[in-house]
């Protein structure tokens, strides 16, 4: 049986007892990396008296070397108990975990996923923007067009847009905003959970003089809904569904959401 168990983004106190659970009695665990799952267990023995199996096997299991990994088992190999866990927070977001689920769907092999802590709620509740409906991008793609594809569908996609972010390329994230959306509020969460935790919450310019140069720390950035998007009564898709030329549809999407014509036809085509 496979067992995807989530780990705490930052404070050790929000791990599940189902979590402790599922490390404690794993015969093999997978790890994003096998040192920090060595610390975490470490530190649940010491603070938390945990008695872990025996002679557990630790295997390293990363976005780089997932599928790779995957190709060479054999359904045999969950007739003991697997655990996959990542660094931190939920596996399969942003993180390996849903090529092994798939697996495990393709050869009709046990699986479950145990909840836990994950950085996208939380930065999400916490934001406290009304539109229930979520959008998750994850990491934007460094450079490039596709980046800037990946930005305009964040802004005008009409849903509150969550992204992950790292501190040396934050300033250049909020710059963007800056530029693209001067007056889209938006909202910041740093380290969740951890001692230097901090909400900002205003436009990319205002945050970007509040930061004042420091942009260290792991970013959440929760984007919300565009009010143009919200108040329309005509969507997207109501308009790609329409038999005109890409072209014009281009022009009548970027009428209700502010997006740049050229770069709402690069993306049609």
């Amino acid at each position: 049986m496979l067992t995807l168990v989530p780990t705490p983004i930052g404070n050790i106190g929000d791990i599940s007892l189902r979590a402790i659970e599922a490390l404690r009695s794993a015969d093999t665990l997978l790890c994003e990396d096998t040192r920090v799952t060595k610390k975490l267990i470490h530190i649940l023995k010491e603070r938390y008296n945990t008695e872990f199996k025996e002679n557990q096997e630790f295997i390293s299991l990363h976005s780089h070397n997932e599928q790779a990994f995957v190709e060479k088992l054999e359904p045999s190999f969950f007739e003991q108990n697997i655990v996959y866990a990542s660094d931190a927070g939920m596996p399969g977001v942003s993180d390996p975990g849903q090529i092994l689920i798939s697996y495990c769907l393709k050869y009709n092999i046990a699986y479950d996923v145990l909840p836990g802590a994950n950085a996208v709620l939380t930065a999400f509740v916490a934001s406290g923007f009304c539109e229930t409906q979520m959008l998750f991008f994850g990491f934007l793609d460094h450079k490039g067009s596709s980046r800037s594809e990946g930005l305009q569908r964040a802004l005008h996609g009409g849903y509150t847009t969550v992204l992950y972010e790292s501190p040396h390329r934050l300033e250049k994230l909020l710059l963007e905003l800056d530029k693209e959306a001067p007056s889209r509020e938006i909202f910041l969460a740093k380290e969740l959970t951890k001692k230097y935790q901090r909400y900002l919450r205003g436009t990319a310019d205002e945050i970007l003089k509040s930061l004042d140069g420091n942009f260290r720390g792991e970013w959440v950035v929760v984007i919300k809904a565009s009010a143009a998007q919200n108040s329309s009564a005509v969507s997207e898709n109501d308009i790609l569904e329409l038999d005109l030329p890409k072209k014009v549809q281009a022009k009548l999407i970027s009428k209700i959401t502010g997006e740049n014509i050229k770069v709402i036809y690069q993306r049609l085509l």
